[in-house]
């Protein structure tokens, strides 16, 4: 089912929230070192469940640093509240998800390169896992 422009609107809105929101919280932990991006947000039909896919660099902490995310999603949903009560009725729920795609360009970029070839070794290029 296609979004409408309103379930849209609402994920750009917390999308750019939530790259400014999560960046600074790392920040002021002391994670310089980890680049955090918001990839993309989806919210459902009656705009009450919010998706959110962040990629992590380097991508070796991807998988601790999005649990740290979901421990302190009730934070980092105050702090959205805070911003877009101007905007927003009700804040979705967030729920956060590890973006792999850069990851999996990067193997294939890689194998098209002749780095790494799958044709030699078939377990270079495993099938991508859906969520």
């Amino acid at each position: 089912m296609e979004e409408s422009n309103r379930q849209k609107k609402i994920a750009s809105v917390l999308q750019t929230d939530l790259a400014n929101v999560v960046q600074n919280m790392f920040r002021e932990a002391g994670h310089s070192n980890i680049i955090i991006s918001v990839s993309k947000v989806t919210v459902t039909t009656d705009l009450s469940i919010s998706k959110v896919y962040v990629s992590v660099f380097p991508a070796n902490n991807a998988n601790a640093i999005v649990e740290e995310l979901n421990k302190v999603k009730p934070t980092i949903k105050h702090k959205i509240a805070q911003l877009t009560k101007n905007q927003l009725r009700k804040m979705p729920e967030l729920s956060f998800y590890n973006d792999d795609s850069l990851e999996y360009i990067e193997k294939i970029d890689r194998a098209v390169k002749g780095e790494d070839n799958p044709l030699k070794n078939p377990d270079l290029l495993p099938k991508r896992k859906k969520k």
